[in-house]
Order: C-alpha cells, then structure tokens, then sequence
C-alpha cells in the first residue's frame, strides 16, 4: 500500500468512525458500510475500528426488517471483524498456541451461525464459498484440520476452481500430513496438497487474489516440491482396491467413503477405495519399564465401539422392512405418528455409544499426559482447566503446549454442552440439543415421529409432555453429525498422541529404550 492508498483509506476511515446515528441508514447500505470499516480497520491495523463495527453490529441484528439473508451476511460480518480483531492484536508468532484466545472462538461461532440460517441459502455462490473457506480456516487454525477440509470442499462444491479455497485447502492437507506417523499416508496427503496449490495459482489470476496469499502459496508450493519422497506412491491408483465381496458389503463402504466416517486419514483427501479400511491407531508410545500395551488396548476398544455403531446406524437408516424381531410385539398407537422399530433403536445405540467415547478420550488423556486428576471428577469438557474449574484458566500442561491436534480436542471439547455450572457455553449451535438428546435416551424418554409428525407439532396436537420428541430424520441427522465429530476426535487423540511422543523422545535420548512389537488382531479372531 503506498502512501496516496493509504491517506485516502485514512480519510474513508475517519468518515466512517464519525458516523454516530445508523439508525437512519437502510439495512442494505448499512451492511455494505459496516463490511467495509472492517477490512478498512483491518488494513490500517484499528482495533477500535473493529469494536465499534462489533457494537454496531448488535443494534443491526436488533433492526426491525431486517430478513435471515440479511442476518446471515451480517453474521458473516461479525465473524470477520473478531477475526481481524485478533490479527490485530497478535504481537507475536508465540501468540499462535494461545490456546484460548476468544476472537477465534466468537468468529467461529458467528460463522456457524451464519450458515445455521435460513437465509444463508439465498446470498449469492461466490459469498457462500468465502463463508465456507474461512470456517475451513478456523477449524485448521485451532487444530481440527480433518474437520477444516470437509469446508474448503463445501466452498469448492458450489464455486469449483475458487482459489482461496483451493490454497487453504492445501495448506490444511500439509499441516495434516505433517502430523501423520505413517510416511507413505503423509506423501499421499502431500500430492495432494501440492495439487490443489498449483491449481489455486493457476487461478489467482482470474480470481485476483491478495499477493500475500499468493505468495504464501508459491511458498508452500516450493517446500512441497523439496520434500524427500521415499514411498513411491506417486503412480498408484488409489481406487484399485477391493470393497469386500458381497454387494451388502460393497454398499457399507462406499456409504461410509461417501461420508468420510473411516479412521484414515486418505478418507478426508476422497472417496478412494484405498481409504476403505480403519488403518488409523496408536503410533508408538513409550512407556515406563513394567508397563503394558495398555493404551493401545483402550485405544483398540473406543476404535471397536466406533466401527460398531457406525454400523449399527448404517444398518438403522437402511432397513426398510420390520425385522422379525419386531414382529407380535404389542404396541400400542398413541395418534401421533410413533416410530417403534429395531432400526431405530440401532440408531439410538449407535448415538449412545459414540456420545460415550468423548467421556472416555478424556479419560485416556488423563492417564497418558499423567495429570492425575480423581477420575470421578474427569470430563472431556473440564479436564483442560485448573481444578477442572474453567474460571481458573488452562493446566500449566496446556498452555502454549505445541502440540496442534491436542489443541484440536480442546476446541472440539468446547462443541459440546454440559450443565455443569460453568461449562454452559458451546460454540456448535447444536450442542445444548444433542446433549438433551442424550440425557434423554440415558435416562428418561426420547420419542422419534415419522415425517408426518411436524404438521401436527405445528398445530400443537398430540404434544406428549412426557416425551422429548423429534421426527426420525432430525435424529438420523444429529447420530450423523456425532459419529462425524467422533470420527475427528479419535483422529485427533493418534496424532496427538505422534506429535507427543516425538516431543517426548527429544528428552529421552540418553535414555535406553527396548521396543516391544505387538501382532495384529486377525480379522478370524474377532467372533
């Protein structure tokens, strides 16, 4: 920016600082005003820029008129200006493991919100594609990169060939391969990366990105390029593989390719048939002398129950006919569309056992990081804090720690709700909803209703007070998201894992250290 570009976005600044009555401005315009004091604060590095956009943003959202499109970019506005504010404020690179900065946290929030409403779907392709890439960039930014792909694919379903998307992308897939234990996983994930970066340049042209996001790219571009590749995986195809050998089966793993619910991470980059298998488990761990292959047997349990109920729902939203379980079973028809079937309570287990995976991540994590917390007082949600009391900050074991996918969990663990006082805030619109759900199904009465059951919600017949209800296809959408969200956790807990035991080598290196190798569990074992 040379000095003429500068004075004039001093002076447009000031104009806008200077505005103190928005009421009269009309909504749309007000929007457009409001957009442009933050980029504006952005580029001349004004924090007080930033919150009077925040402050200004709290009476538009209050505006009578003001329609979910509207509301949906003001959101997206929002969640700009936290982002810049946080930028902003960043006075050094050490800044980047602050776990617990809140501008991450608040314009991630405003992000989902964002596209939580109605109105998201009527703001044109190209907005639609930002949105979706800077949700991709804040899940990567915090740690959950499995998570940040799946957005810069939703950004590039409705804008193909959308450059921000595509670099990000890549940035994403190279700090994930970084993590990986397995050298030949990594060199595919890195193929990948450097694929969709060439083609981000190829497109920056056309689509006029900022220079530092070009040359941020070109720079990833090259280290890729200098990458020592060893595995020879460049040719290979990664859909010449088997799918099983019934067309049942053949089914299941494409469905679950489909919705990138296997543990490998070569399922994030594509439905391959490669990524067909749950490859994914412990790496090495060291352990003290004495000591057992105890964490990868855990790890071996909360992986079966995984697989277990994502089979379980599969089979639950497949079965079109009564199963003969069901058959002479007297129930009775309470008038408001019932949903009595084995299918559905498969689903119901499968919700209930990977809800229950969470509590024990944390569980695992208490043990593996040694920090000796009472485990009746351990929870995925409070075990980061001092005292497990959120007030009090993070565990001196956590803060600044450089360990990505471990800072990952911490993010994901604030997705959830808990009523515990303290612990009420959650950054995923749904959280409050799927632990009543939950609560529900544990111990007191979730009722699913067929798809004719909303109507007659709507005009307030038949409303069982005893009863948590829903229609089937609401639940079916919520057991998906939880298996997806549990799918990254495990994920994340392997590479956390990696990422520490490589920290954990660095001091050890005068140590003697016998390795121990473990056999595989044949597939003929498990009966």
């Amino acid at each position: 920016m040379n000095n003429k570009e500068r004075k004039n976005l001093e002076n447009y600044y000031q104009q806008l600082m200077k505005v103190e009555n928005w009421e009269n401005i009309p909504i749309e315009k007000a929007l457009n005003l409001l957009g442009v004091l933050i980029d504006i604060s952005l580029d001349l590095k004004r924090p007080e820029g930033l919150q009077k956009a925040l402050n200004l943003s709290k009476e538009l959202e209050k505006r009578k008129g003001i329609s979910s499109e509207q509301k949906a970019l003001l959101y997206y506005f929002v969640s700009n200006a936290w982002s810049n504010l946080k930028c902003v404020k960043e006075k050094n690179s050490s800044e980047n493991w602050n776990w617990r900065a809140k501008e991450i946290g608040n314009s991630l929030l405003y992000l989902r919100r964002c596209i939580k409403e109605e109105g998201f779907k009527k703001l044109p392709s190209i907005r639609k594609a930002q949105i979706y890439t800077n949700l991709g960039n804040t899940f990567s930014e915090i740690g959950r990169s499995v998570e940040s792909i799946e957005y810069f694919d939703k950004a590039l379903k409705i804008f193909p060939n959308f450059p921000m998307a595509l670099g990000n992308k890549g940035e994403a897939l190279l700090s994930l391969a970084g993590i990986l234990y397995d050298p030949c996983h990594r060199e595919v994930l890195l193929r990948h990366a450097y694929e969709n970066l060439d083609k981000a340049l190829s497109y920056s042209q056309k689509y006029q990105i900022r220079d530092s996001a070009k040359i941020e790219f070109e720079k990833t571009l090259k280290k890729i390029e200098e990458f020592p590749f060893q595995c020879g995986n460049q040719n290979i195809n990664l859909n010449n593989f088997s799918l099983g050998d019934s067309i049942e089966e053949i089914s299941y793993r494409k469905w679950a390719l489909e919705h990138r619910l296997f543990l490998n991470p070569l399922n994030d980059i594509g439905s391959y048939s490669l990524a067909a298998r749950d490859v994914l488990t412990t790496p090495s761990i060291i352990v003290r002398e004495g000591e057992g292959p105890y964490y990868h047997g855990f790890y071996n349990q909360m992986k079966q129950e995984f697989v277990s109920a994502r089979y379980l729902y599969y089979e639950g939203i497949n079965s079109y006919e009564p199963h003969f379980s069901d058959r002479e079973v007297l129930l009775y028809n309470t008038l408001d569309y019932p949903v009595y079937s084995f299918s559905a309570e498969k689903i119901k287990i499968a919700f209930r056992m990977v809800y229950s995976i969470l509590d024990k991540l944390s569980y695992f994590l208490n043990d593996y990081l040694r920090l000796n917390i009472n485990e009746r007082r351990v929870s995925f949600k409070s075990f980061w804090y001092e005292k497990q009391d959120r007030q009090k900050g993070l565990r001196k074991e956590f803060v600044n720690r450089p360990n990505w996918p471990l800072r990952g969990l911490f993010w994901l663990s604030k997705d959830l709700f808990e009523s515990t006082p303290g612990f009420k805030e959650y950054l995923e619109p749904e959280a409050q909803e799927l632990h009543k759900v939950r609560n529900c199904l544990e111990h007191r009465y979730l009722k699913l209703h067929s798809e004719e059951w909303p109507r007659l919600q709507k005009n307030g017949f038949f409303i069982d007070h005893l009863a948590f209800s829903m229609s089937r296809f609401d639940f079916e959408a919520k057991a998906l998201k939880l298996l997806k969200l549990v799918r990254s956790a495990l994920i994340y807990l392997s590479l956390a894992i990696h990422v520490e035991e490589c920290l954990r080598n660095r001091n050890l290196k005068s140590s003697t250290i016998v390795s121990m190798q473990l056999d595989v569990w044949k597939d003929e074992w498990k009966i």
